[in-house]
């Protein structure tokens, strides 16, 4: 019985060895994109500031709104929201804040909850602040305007 877990074990022993090897010769073969990316440090990302305290237009009719505030440290996991302290109805009238749609009380049967529904529940999957960021690209988007003509 010894023998055989000594044969297993050579076996399994020799198999990893002969991975790492393979694996190794794969890893030797690989470039990078860019010219010496070993030799050079990523940098971290900019920091972009907030802009705070103004509402943002909507660029079309669908577009979440955006959050006119810093929300890194907020608190949104399934026990605890903390967006819904001041953004709920009622808390919204006392705190000021633009209530949640009703839009987020129904469920995907159409049916109205008295609470926010699961599928709107995690509100920085769609709302996001504003940052005083440059566009990483050239864009020439134009935001969407009322047209009266169409009809």
């Amino acid at each position: 019985m010894k023998t055989k877990i000594k044969a297993i074990a050579l076996a399994l022993a020799l198999a990893l060895g002969i991975g790492v090897i393979g694996v190794a010769a794969v890893a030797a073969d690989v470039k990078s994109l860019r010219p010496n990316a070993a030799d050079q440090a990523d940098s971290p990302p900019a920091i972009y500031k907030v802009m705070e305290g103004n509402r943002h237009e909507r660029a079309y009719r669908q577009q979440p709104p955006l959050v006119p505030h810093p929300t890194d440290k907020y608190e949104i996991d399934v026990k605890v929201n903390q967006c819904l302290r001041c953004h709920e109805w009622p808390y919204s009238d006392q705190e000021k804040a633009p209530k949640i749609s009703d839009l987020h009380y129904i469920d995907r049967q159409g049916v109205r909850q008295d609470t926010v529904n699961g599928n709107r529940y995690f509100c920085k999957q769609c709302h996001v602040p504003q940052a005083d960021a440059k566009p990483l690209v050239e864009n020439k988007f134009q935001p969407a305007t009322l047209n009266t003509n169409l009809r």
